[in-house]
């Protein structure tokens, strides 16, 4: 921490003022002292003030009108204040001291041993408010850099992952051996899941540092489900399709249809993995809403509630709550912050007792 911590005396009388200082003298306190409430205003607004101590009634602005310019003022409203005045006690000026923002009330001759417990307890806080927002900040600054760190790391990593799948794909083309070719094909595999969670890398920097925008235009909703489905298409055993697709109504709006592309991917790919294999997963797009379109992906089995409540945090599976992770992790946050930055909302339903559940993303068509 930078310094003493700052006390603001305030009195019309000289006498006092000295008094006050002498009271207060000690290496971790400096105390500046006010003549009127005018020159009060201007210390306030030169140094952080840990506490203050007001005379109520001085000459021109007195204590409580200087108060109250002090709480309308950003810089200066949490300084807390403490009233010291020589009049006789009265209810009515007790409570104008506490209403214009005075955190205690001490009547003349005051005990000095109470002023001084009283003044320390509020330097203890000032310092400890010092010491948290340096370490807010120190954190903020550590986030940053991790964030930076990514995005770097994955920029970085995309070039050298492309020469690897580019060669494993010649390879897988070209061999002729089986184990060659069977090797190749993993390495492709690899690298493509790999390649995943650096896009997802990448994605994470975007959203934390308020860098992912949207490039929107009108567009046709259904050939870009339609094509998501396509990619995904797993029959069952005895050919049965494991995926079903519907769409009704006008599915045109105003999207960014590659983001959203990343959404219903990562909606089928987890319904897909994580549903019941003996159940389609069904993908339906109601249109009938005039300013709202909206996606669902249903599929088999259910999701624990205390998932349910944690399943749209970065760095969070299911999966890798069982130790057995296929990603980062960070799919439906990143899908959540899409859907979020169109100005729609996604919404989880789960039921163990129907054995359903279903992922419904609302987005305006405008």
């Amino acid at each position: 921490m930078n310094g003493p911590a700052k006390v603001l005396l305030v009195d019309d009388i000289e006498q006092n003022l000295i008094a006050l200082e002498a009271l207060l003298a000690q290496p971790d306190i400096e105390a500046l002292r006010a003549r009127s409430g005018s020159d009060a205003l201007e210390l306030l607004l030169q140094h952080d003030f840990a506490l203050a101590l007001v005379d109520v009634q001085m000459p021109g602005m007195d204590g409580f009108e200087l108060a109250e310019f002090m709480r309308g003022s950003a810089r200066t409203r949490h300084v807390p204040i403490i009233f010291l005045t020589a009049t006789d006690r009265s209810a009515v000026r007790t409570f104008r001291g506490y209403e214009s923002g005075a955190v205690d009330f001490l009547y003349k001759p005051f005990d000095p041993h109470i002023l001084r417990s009283k003044v320390d307890v509020f330097i203890e806080l000032y310092q400890q408010r010092q010491q948290l927002g340096e370490q807010l900040d120190a954190l903020q600054q550590s986030i940053r850099m991790n964030e930076m760190f990514m995005a770097v790391l994955g920029h970085d990593l995309r070039n050298p992952l492309a020469s690897i799948m580019a060669s494993a794909e010649l390879i897988s083309r070209l061999g002729a051996d089986n184990r060659v070719t069977a090797s190749a094909q993993r390495i492709l595999n690899s690298g493509t899941r790999m390649s995943r969670m650096v896009e997802q890398l990448v994605d994470i920097a975007r959203v934390r540092s308020g860098h992912m925008t949207l490039s929107r235009s009108l567009a046709d909703m259904t050939p870009v489900c339609a094509r998501i489905v396509a990619e995904f298409e797993r029959p069952f055993e005895g050919g049965a399709t494991r995926l079903v697709y519907h769409s009704d109504g006008n599915t045109h709006g105003y999207w960014d249809v590659d983001r959203l592309g990343q959404v219903w991917s990562n909606l089928v790919g987890n319904a897909l993995q994580h549903g019941d294999p003996a159940v389609p997963v069904e993908v339906r797009i109601n249109g009938l809403s005039e300013h709202a379109l909206t996606v669902s992906v249903e599929s088999g089995g259910s999701i624990p509630d205390g998932v349910v409540e944690t399943i749209f945090q970065p760095f969070f599976s299911e999966s890798r709550q069982r130790g057995r992770s296929n990603g980062l992790g960070l799919g439906l946050y990143i899908a959540n912050e899409i859907v979020r930055l169109h100005e729609g909302e996604i919404r989880v339903h789960s039921s163990e007792a129907q054995n359903r559940t279903t992922f419904e993303v609302s987005l305006p068509r405008q």
